[in-house]
This record gives structure tokens, sequence and C-alpha cells, in this order.
């Protein structure tokens, strides 16, 4: 099971003439993103719920072996604020369920002023059916606990690395047997690419925590100019002459 790489979202219309061909339609983006790289994290799904019809359309769009990460809706994580998750959390995957084997994990981010609250994260992940995994994105720093450490690992949720400027926000926790790294912004020139020193620094990191045959979902979220797209090609490389399986990346340059 390789290291899966690629980016948050593909929907960005400063991608065209980037890395989308002017040609190219914007209704056939997914797809041609999807023979590129071999998963994409759903972000708009934060800001509205697409419909279980809306998935499956995006599900027949791309190959068996493409994965869909998706970030939970922002009414469960910002409005709710994780209180009462059963509803949110059974709509949100009942919708989710049009991707059909191509659904990989869905990303709870926490708004950064939601203080730690064990429980209320337990009650949460607890709301997910079995079949489903989790990662969680805390962004306050109240949650680096040894209580909140044990709710992810007793539900084998992943704590979702996070990188800013090539350095990580977040304690590199391995909560499960899978991991997953957010990567946000980079230092190197230009703006806001990463550096080849990061990238591999991440690599490390990665093998240093996980086997070669777990998986591990990496994401870049660095948009502006195509960034994430460049990067995550040069990470996926970079991961290859380490010796790290990666999923397949193919960029025209």
């Amino acid at each position: 099971m390789p290291i899966h790489v690629g980016t948050c979202g593909w929907n960005y219309r400063h991608w065209r003439g980037v890395f989308y061909p002017p040609e190219v339609p914007q209704r056939s983006w997914l797809a041609y993103y999807a023979e590129r790289f071999a998963t994409v994290e759903l972000d708009n799904s934060f800001y509205r719920l697409p419909a279980y019809e809306t998935f499956a359309r995006w599900r027949d769009q791309v190959p068996e072996d493409f994965v869909v990460a998706l970030k939970a809706s922002r009414y469960l994580t910002h409005i709710k604020r994780l209180r009462d998750p059963r509803e949110p959390v059974e709509r949100l995957v009942r919708h989710a369920r049009g991707l059909g084997d191509r659904l990989g994990p869905i990303l709870l981010q926490l708004p950064p002023t939601l203080r730690a609250d064990a429980g209320l994260l337990a009650e949460c992940l607890d709301a997910f059916p079995a079949d489903v995994r989790v990662s969680v994105e805390p962004r306050h720093p109240s949650w680096w606990t040894s209580q909140v450490r044990r709710v992810l690992e007793d539900r084998q949720a992943a704590l979702a690395w996070t990188d800013r400027l090539g350095r990580p926000l977040t304690p590199l926790w391995r909560t499960a047997g899978w991991g997953y790294l957010r990567c946000h912004e980079g230092r190197a020139v230009p703006w806001p690419r990463y550096g080849q020193a990061a990238l591999r620094a991440w690599i490390r990191r990665i093998a240093e925590a996980f086997e070669d045959a777990a998986e591990v979902f990496v994401y870049f979220n660095n948009d502006p100019g195509g960034a994430a797209v460049l990067d995550a090609v040069a990470f996926a490389r970079a991961a290859n002459r380490a010796g790290r399986s990666v999923s397949r990346t193919f960029v025209e340059r």
C-alpha cells in the first residue's frame, strides 16, 4: 500500500493554463486530474455537502484506483462544533457513499478556537461507521494531551499531521495504522512552493513512523500558481528515490 499523493481540491480556475490546458473544459477537469494523480482531497464538501448523485457522478469520472479523501462539512465541525454528531455524521456518510469504493478517509478539520474536549471527540468518532476511516486535524494547542491521543488510538483515527512554512504544526503522533499529512504553505521561491529539503524532511518523518506497507495520504494545499501540483509531483519523485512506494503521478512539463 503506497503513499497516496495529491492535492487539496482540483477545481481551481487559476490552474487553467498552468495545469489544465486551455482547450480542456472545466467539466472535464476531474477526469483530466484523475489521469495524472490517483487521489484528491475534496474540500468543497466543507462549504456545502454535495448530493449523493454528485458524488456518484464524480465516481464515474475517475479510474478504479482513484481515492477521494473528503473534508467533513463545516456544519459538523464549525457550527455544531462536534456536538450532537449522530445526524450530521449519518448524513455526511450517506451522501459520501455515492463515491462507492473510491471513498477514502474523511477529514475532520476542527476550528482553531475549539479547545480540547476528549469526550466530545470520542462521541463524534463513535458516530462514524466502522468501515469509514477518519482523520482529525485539531488546530488549538490544548488538544495535545495523552487523553486525546488515546481517544484517537482507541478508534484508529489518524491525527492529521500539518505543515506550514516547512514546519510541523502538530505532534508527530502515529495514532492509527495509517497516516495523513496536509502541507499548507512552503517557504521556497516562488511562494508558496516547498523546497527539496522540506519535502525530504517529511518523507523521512513518514518513514520513521510508518512502514512501507502502511497507507499514508499526503495532500498539498498550496494551490496558488499551481504550486500544489508541482510539489505533489516533486514529493512523489523524492519519495520514490528514498525507496518508498508512491501512488501514480504524472504531469506534462
